[in-house]
């Protein structure tokens, strides 16, 4: 009898550990949430190297008694995976990195031969500053508020770097919306293109950029980063990988550096940041009523910056004498170059022989540097 009392207080000790004696119905949710979002990586298909890990992330951290966010609890008490994992993000160092990569993968050669889409980058900045002044108005502080703008630029990398800076208490909501919204640009920017330009706008096919030598390449990284961050210097840790990236591309010299800058190096970090990104979504920090108004902010940012773009590319559509093809305005945001394939595409829908994937990449590339730039700004007000 004594036996079966102790291996029933077993059974019982262990279905108590288990983490289905810990679910909650916010933890069902979120839960639900992360597998939806799988659902729309590996099914639809949008953009699934940021989308799995940062769903999967969600799945982990929302797992009952898991403890993969634990912190680190000093006396030899370890944290969780994915909180060491989130130290990348806290200390700053996995969004220059990307950079990094970033521009190891980036021509900028679009952009130094039509140095006029640089407007359209700048244009679609302008989703960073209202969104800065919807979230002040939303009772954010001048800190939080600048982190939560910064969305607008649809830079994921920038946006984490910039909380981690100004408010590290919201960097969890800021990173999984930015992020969130990098991966569903193909589905939130072409009804915003659509409904701001006609059908012949659209179908504007554009003229062949012209080359660009090797000399203005090599020229062109260094003389941004000078200039940018002797003007901003906040801004010089995201501008000088970017452009350091992109120098390891054009000079020719560096061929393996560049090869592990934009394959292993940023292969890597996308997996920790992403995963680290996800985990930050648990179920107290993510059912909140200010993190739903940081996500409400966000896609306001990121639709408003689309619209600014687009807009001014319709004025340079009729300055052009019908010569600019306005839905390159929306590849100003620095989702690169997922924003400049969703301007092909609508083009294409219009045109089948309309081409403009290489004129979209002038602002997605100058969106890059702007978000970088308004980041500089904003680390330079609030910092």
């Amino acid at each position: 009898m004594k036996g079966d009392a102790r291996m029933g207080q077993a059974i019982i000790k262990f279905l108590q550990s288990t983490g289905f004696a810990e679910l909650t119905i916010q933890h069902v949710v979120m839960l639900g949430i992360a597998c939806f979002l799988l659902f729309l990586a590996i099914k639809k298909r949008f953009e699934p190297l940021l989308l799995v890990p940062i769903a999967f992330g969600m799945l982990l951290t929302n797992l009952p008694a898991a403890g993969l966010m634990q912190p680190h609890g000093g006396h030899g008490q370890p944290g969780g995976l994915l909180w060491y994992f989130f130290q990348g993000d806290e200390l700053g160092i996995f969004p220059p990195l990307i950079f990094m990569g970033v521009g190891a993968m980036t021509d900028f050669g679009p952009l130094i031969a039509n140095p006029k889409s640089l407007l359209l980058g700048a244009a679609a900045q302008f989703g960073i500053f209202t969104t800065f002044l919807g979230a002040i108005i939303l009772g954010f502080t001048g800190q939080q508020a600048g982190a939560i703008g910064i969305i607008g630029g649809a830079d994921g990398p920038t946006s984490i770097y910039v909380a981690s800076r100004l408010a590290k208490e919201i960097l969890g909501p800021i990173a999984v919306a930015a992020y969130s919204y990098m991966a569903l640009v193909p589905v939130i920017q072409p009804p915003i293109m659509k409904a701001l330009t006609t059908k012949e706008e659209r179908m504007v096919k554009m003229e062949q950029l012209r080359p660009v030598s090797k000399t203005e390449k090599i020229l062109f990284p260094i003389i941004v980063t000078l200039l940018v961050s002797l003007m901003l210097p906040p801004a010089a840790t995201l501008i000088g990988m970017l452009m350091l990236g992109n120098l390891f591309r054009e000079c020719g010299v560096v061929g393996r550096l560049t090869d592990t800058a934009s394959n292993a190096l940023i292969n890597i970090v996308t997996i920790l940041l992403g995963l680290s990104v996800g985990a930050t979504a648990t179920a107290d920090a993510f059912l909140q009523l200010e993190t739903i108004k940081i996500m409400v902010l966000g896609v306001f940012a990121f639709a408003v910056g689309t619209a600014a773009g687009v807009l001014l590319g319709k004025v340079m559509y009729k300055l052009s004498g019908g010569k600019i093809n306005p839905l390159i305005g929306s590849a100003g945001v620095s989702a690169v170059p997922m924003a400049a394939r969703v301007s092909q595409v609508v083009g294409q829908k219009e045109n089948p022989s309309n081409f403009l994937l290489m004129h979209a990449m002038g602002p997605n590339v100058s969106g890059v540097i702007g978000s970088a730039v308004a980041a500089g700004v904003l680390l330079s007000l609030f910092g």
